[in-house]
């Protein structure tokens, strides 16, 4: 089992940067592909960013290419989100989740942390 725990998140106006941490534990999730979902009220949750286990890529959604970047830290086995020029779109519950399969798809991991609030303001 693998236990996540997400911090970092917060208040922000627009044009602002937030950086969300993923802490995990239970077990090394070096060999687990890792992602960053969000949620907002009455939604489904929608894809943010991924990466694999070896940092060896990484991929985004259109709607935060270019703003966000993910990166891992295996030793300290710990997920980021780097958030910058935030908008009040991107305001939503962000989740990190972790599995054996890389995909863009919610259901498609295997653990799931309970979630950070990011609220962006204009």
């Amino acid at each position: 089992q693998v236990q996540l725990v997400e911090s970092g998140g917060g208040l922000v106006q627009a044009g602002g940067s937030l950086r969300l941490s993923c802490a995990a534990s239970g077990r090394t999730i070096s060999y687990l592909h890792m992602a960053w979902f969000r949620q907002a009220p009455g939604k489904e949750p929608e894809f943010a960013a991924a990466i694999s286990g070896s940092s060896a890529w990484t991929f985004y959604a259109d709607s935060v290419k270019g703003r966000f970047t993910i990166a891992r830290d295996n030793a300290k086995n710990t997920l980021y989100l780097q958030m910058n020029s935030l908008k009040p779109e991107d305001t939503a519950v962000y989740h990190c989740a972790a599995g054996d399969r890389a995909s863009i798809f919610f259901n498609d991991y295997d653990y799931w942390g309970q979630g950070t609030q990011v609220t962006v303001s204009s």
